[in-house]
């Protein structure tokens, strides 16, 4: 049995974070990963996503350019898509790669693992312990029972961005962020596309600012089958054909299954290692432990939110508790999430409806980009920044238009109540935004001292005595 202080499963944005900051202390580190290293985010999700988003919006810019003087007619070229999609990757990747990691000091097991007991796993031919493990597995796409489904060739994210061709026409089974975003792309790229969604379009997002980024896809010729099913598909020839529960018909190139996301938590045994998980993930507590205080569980494969960025705010929170013992807990007040549409649509703590829900009396002040003189000079006035405040304290600030995004970082030190440099370096900041750059600055400015001489004597004495207890 090999000994460490702490084994990591999985390879992700998470897990990544949480290894990383656990070796910087100068303490025993385990890696575990049976994929690719990077996850889901920098392979199948994020980087490629928001690299062929990019490309969409500059077929869509070279079309929409009348309006300034400038005509021109876009050639889309698919094998150029693909090849800025797989150039993003290749340069995001050494960021995550098996050689940096190592660089640090921690041992990178590329093979699958499952739990033998509450301390130990089985990692390929060897077994391996330790005082404290991280789950760190992510998500992988949830498939929807719907008849026929599995006999057919449908997309995900995990296959989407290997496309050979652009498709004619893609049919996007779901209406979440990641549906609309993908909807939005193929059809400036050229293709002719159809959303089906069961509920509301980007449901968990404020109404107006949905509301807006919707019609602005129906502009662009996105069309879309609202309050419907799909209730059964088959092939017909070339076509894939998805029968709705109002009894039509539709027929496509192509399938995408945008349904939502699952913890990918299957194979690891987590019964032997007495870790309960419900129909959402694996159950943890505020400071990402499990039912086995040893073990923790963070980013996709818990129950929670799902975003890049709050794997990694997971996997800094747990590395100081495993390394240092300062216990934190996770603090979703000031949470921000991203629709990268265009306009992209970004939230920060409560929407209107949920502040209203929770608190009763609140006041909403709304300011429109028509009164934004940088937006009236670009040409883009779409959109609005929606701030809502309970007592005088702001709960919640929804901002939807060009580079919505951005704009958000503020008002995270704001509902925080966190205002300093060392705050913005421990901050969530939505992933990928360009105001990443600025907590990037400020946690190269501290980390000399939290990564000091000091610290990791103390976080060597830390893991002496979890090793001496276990």
């Amino acid at each position: 049995m090999e000994k460490f202080d702490l084994i990591v499963i999985g390879a992700g944005s998470a897990g990544l974070t949480a290894a990383g900051g656990v070796a910087m202390f100068g303490l025993k580190v385990a890696l575990i990963e049976a994929g690719a290293m990077g996850g889901e985010c920098l392979n199948t999700g994020c980087v490629p996503s928001k690299a062929l988003l990019a490309a969409a919006k500059a077929a869509h810019g070279a079309r929409d350019g009348a309006r300034f003087g400038i005509k021109a007619i876009p050639k889309v070229n698919w094998p150029g898509v693909r090849a800025h999609v797989d150039g993003a990757i290749a340069a995001i990747a050494p960021h995550d790669a098996q050689e940096r990691f190592e660089s640090l000091g921690i041992e990178v097991i590329r093979a699958p693992a499952h739990f033998l007991d509450g301390k130990s796993l089985q990692v390929g031919n060897r077994r391996l312990t330790a005082p404290r493990i991280v789950i760190a597995t992510g998500s992988k796409p949830a498939i929807p029972p719907v008849d026929g489904l599995a006999d057919v060739p449908y997309l995900t994210n995990e296959t989407l961005f290997t496309l050979d061709m652009l498709p004619a026409h893609l049919i996007v089974l779901g209406g979440g962020a990641i549906g609309i975003e993908m909807a939005q792309a193929f059809r400036r790229l050229g293709s002719t596309v159809t959303v089906i969604e069961h509920g509301k379009p980007l449901g968990r997002d404020d109404v107006d600012a949905a509301d807006l980024v919707i019609a602005q896809l129906r502009s662009e010729g996105v069309a879309f089958e609202l309050g419907r099913k799909a209730t059964n598909v088959m092939i017909d020839g070339k076509s894939i054909v998805v029968k709705l529960d109002d009894g039509r018909s539709l027929a496509g190139s192509h399938l995408l299954v945008a349904t939502g996301r699952r913890a990918n938590i299957d194979d690891l045994d987590l019964a032997a290692a007495g870790v309960k998980a419900g129909k959402d993930g694996i159950d943890v507590d505020a400071r990402r432990r499990t039912a086995n205080r040893r073990i923790y569980a963070i980013g996709d494969c818990r129950a929670g939110p799902r975003f890049t960025h709050v794997a990694g705010y997971e996997g800094s929170l747990v590395g100081l508790d495993i390394a240092l013992g300062w216990p934190g807990k996770v603090d979703w007040r000031a949470l921000p999430h991203v629709t990268y549409s265009d306009p992209e649509l970004a939230q920060i703590g409560l929407t209107e409806a949920e502040a209203r829900e929770r608190h009763g009396q609140v006041d909403v002040i709304r300011q429109e980009f028509s009164d934004n003189d940088r937006a009236v000079t670009e040409g883009d006035t779409r959109g609005f920044l929606k701030l809502v405040r309970h007592r005088g304290k702001v709960v919640g600030v929804t901002i939807v238009g060009a580079h919505a995004g951005e704009l958000l970082e503020p008002w995270t030190q704001i509902i925080s109540g966190k205002a300093s440099a060392f705050a913005l370096g421990s901050a969530i900041v939505a992933y990928p935004t360009r105001s990443e750059i600025a907590k990037a600055a400020a946690f190269a400015a501290y980390s000399p001292a939290v990564f000091g001489s000091w610290p990791r004597r103390w976080a060597a004495l830390v893991a002496r005595t979890r090793q001496w207890r276990a």
